[in-house]
């Protein structure tokens, strides 16, 4: 008989297949891509001042991580990055939770929100360089900008996308505004609010190379004018390649985050 039970619970729940491995197509990809970018700089005659080979961004890359100037002018866009990148989730987060709270707030914010992403940061950015100086401060607003709306609205739409049974189920359990908000809506949006975050943390990288762009003497987006001057195209490289690393680090921070405030659903299908 058990051996029976046996075959008909395997036929019920069935094993699911192991995915495939393919920790290995990055490094492959990888690999393909530097070797056609080392062949195309070798045979294709191109100028080192135009399109640098590989050994040639690496070595400027050692000679930047050497004379520590790699590390400076990272460490100032990684602190305008993250402070930014507070500033706006925090500022998005409340902004959010009173549009979702409240339809008059939200008929008389929302024009000027919609029309304040019709204006480019680029075009912006210059005022604000004008108005607050060059200083961290003028990149931090600006990064804060970005990150901003994509915050702002995956917060309403999480909020509001909290089942209103579950809402009318507090109401009867006469749970209080900050209990409401703790057991219920925070958990049920956190999935779209995170969502948003990932988009905001690499855009507040971009945010603050725009804003280097304009004025600064110190940051990547400062690096990449100064090899930009020199011709220096290795140099534009070591910066872009640095800007990349920090986009994707931010990114796979947010999804470790995630990873820990949702573990509860993994748990609780």
């Amino acid at each position: 008989m058990e051996p029976t039970l046996s075959r008909l619970s395997e036929n019920l729940n069935p094993k699911s297949p192991k995915p495939p491995a393919t920790g290995w197509i990055l490094p492959v990809v990888g690999l393909f891509a530097l070797l056609s970018w080392d062949l195309f700089t070798r045979y294709g005659n191109i100028p080192a001042f135009i399109f640098p080979a590989p050994l040639q961004v690496i070595e400027r890359f050692s000679r930047s991580l050497l004379d520590g100037s790699l590390l400076r002018h990272s460490a100032v866009t990684l602190l305008e990055v993250v402070m930014g990148l507070l500033v706006g989730t925090s500022l998005a987060v409340a902004m959010g939770y009173l549009i979702a709270k409240s339809r008059l707030f939200e008929r008389i914010l929302s024009p000027f929100l919609v029309a304040s992403q019709a204006v480019p940061i680029v075009a912006i950015a210059p005022l604000l360089v004008i108005w607050f100086g060059p200083g961290i401060f003028s990149k931090v607003l600006i990064c804060a900008l970005i990150v901003f709306f994509p915050v702002l609205v995956n917060t309403v739409v999480g909020l509001r996308a909290v089942p209103r049974a579950l809402n009318e189920l507090m109401r009867s359990l006469r749970a209080s505004c900050w209990q409401t908000l703790t057991l219920l809506e925070i958990p049920a949006a956190l999935p779209v609010f995170l969502g948003g975050l990932r988009i905001g943390a690499t855009l507040s990288v971009i945010g603050a190379v725009v804003g280097e762009f304009v004025g600064a003497d110190r940051g990547l987006g400062f690096l990449i004018n100064i090899g930009r001057g020199q011709f220096d195209t290795a140099l534009v490289f070591v910066a872009v390649f640095t800007l990349v690393a920090l986009a994707l680090s931010l990114y796979g921070l947010v999804i470790l985050l995630e990873q820990h405030l949702l573990a509860w659903q993994e748990t609780h299908p």
